[in-house]
């Protein structure tokens, strides 16, 4: 079986990675690390195919350092202890690095196995998650190690590698090259920003190109073919999930439409109409709300009607919720006001219910004031009458305050008249 094209383009150097400026340009942090050869635990954390395990390599080889690659779905105690017995041989004479992929998956025990030796320098340790490590690593590991966050490589950065990638199989091929205008920026679009995935969306291409005897014929039609589903990344367990919905959710609070429906784009293209309605109806509520009172029914409609006619008739009522949201007032006062009244409650802050509005209509020997004295709001002007409400422990405690939109003002001046009056 031949090497894959991902693995032959590989950078050599670190001026050959694609992107990752931030870390790795001239000056920057982990670049002076990596060039001090004076190498300390690390975890890089991004998503797949942004070159982790290329630096990972690299920095092996600019340290003269023996590497030994684990992936966390699959490794186990022995594993880690048959490379931990190396560094007594003449491999490990400069050191061991261990390259974790995705420790993750590894258990809590299996990350605890490793604690001792990078503690005592054994192994230098170097681990990849596309997940927070922050959530998902052993604390003990995340306090002995430097996280370096890699991003995802804008389509600008990508170009190059696609047109070299291209290149290097036309020449194994002998054979020369046509590419119709737009293929590289379709992938390069297309792909996510996983330089790994752009790469080998060029092979799919190569093997499906038109060959007339000497030369390669590479059409925007065929990539669109090969590329029918977005490349973007999506996990509905992963960091890229809440990621998507956190930003539809902040867009749309923004009373930014452009940007809201791009991100319900997301979620429908990976099928995922289930969590886009779900926010949808808690945004209604948390950041609409008594702005808007009807615009939980307007969304639940839209839901439904998604529900029932499935994709991809579903964008549409979906889309129309999004915009809806996005250019609707905005209010988070009830949103505040039960959170300050569960904060309360949460931290027994309650007291006893007044009298006036307990489920009983008998005293007995030990009440020192005798019958409910509940008053009946409807035998009054305006169905209102004063009188307590809160437990004697919270008197006075405030936790909704007007939101300064049309509705809720108008609300403040009808209840201010009512309950002003002398």
């Amino acid at each position: 079986m031949g090497t894959p094209l991902a693995e032959k383009i590989r950078p050599k150097t670190l001026d050959d990675i694609v992107g990752q400026k931030e870390l790795l340009g001239e000056g920057r942090p982990l670049r002076r690390i990596i060039e001090s050869g004076n190498i300390p635990n690390m975890i890089f954390y991004g998503p797949s195919g942004v070159g982790k395990t290329t630096v990972a390599r690299l920095i092996a080889e600019n340290a003269n350092m023996t590497m030994h690659k684990l992936n966390g779905t699959s490794a186990s105690v022995n594993d880690i202890k048959q490379i931990i017995a190396e560094t007594q041989t003449f491999s490990g004479l400069n050191g061991i690095l261990l390259y974790l992929d995705e420790i993750q998956y590894l258990n809590k025990k299996q990350q605890q196995s490793l604690l001792e030796y990078i503690e005592d320098g054994s192994i230098t340790l170097i681990s990849s998650t596309t997940e927070n490590p922050y959530f998902y690593v052993y604390n003990a590991i995340i306090s002995r190690s430097t996280v370096f966050e890699f991003k995802p490589v804008t389509p600008y950065e990508i170009k190059p590698a696609i047109s070299r990638a291209f290149q290097i199989r036309a020449n194994e091929l002998g054979l020369k090259l046509r590419l119709e205008n737009g293929v590289i920026d379709h992938i390069a679009y297309g792909c996510g920003g996983d330089v790994r995935k752009s790469v080998n969306t060029v092979e799919l291409c190569i093997l499906a190109a038109d060959n007339d005897g000497d030369k390669l014929s590479v059409s925007l039609e065929s990539v669109k073919l090969l590329t029918q589903r977005s490349n973007m990344r999506y996990d509905r367990d992963g960091d890229s999930h809440y990621d998507i919905l956190s930003a539809l959710q902040k867009s749309i609070r923004g009373s930014d439409e452009n940007a809201a429906i791009h991100y319900a784009a997301r979620l429908i293209e990976a099928g995922d109409i289930i969590s886009l309605s779900r926010r949808l109806l808690v945004i209604a509520s948390e950041d609409i709300g008594l702005a808007y009172p009807q615009a939980v029914t307007i969304v639940k409609a839209c839901v439904d009607s998604a529900m029932q006619l499935g994709l991809p008739e579903a964008r549409i009522p979906l889309g129309e919720a999004v915009i809806f949201l996005a250019t609707a007032p905005k209010s988070n006062s009830a949103y505040i006001a039960v959170d300050a009244a569960l904060s309360d409650v949460k931290n027994g802050n309650i007291g006893d219910f007044p009298r006036n509005l307990q489920n009983k209509h008998f005293d007995g020997d030990e009440a020192v004031q005798k019958g409910q004295h509940y008053i009946y709001p409807h035998d009054y002007p305006d169905h209102w009458v004063e009188q307590q409400y809160l437990p004697d422990a919270l008197l006075g405690k405030k936790y909704y305050e007007y939101g300064n939109n049309k509705n809720e003002q108008a609300a403040k001046v009808y209840w201010d008249k009512i309950k002003n009056r002398k």
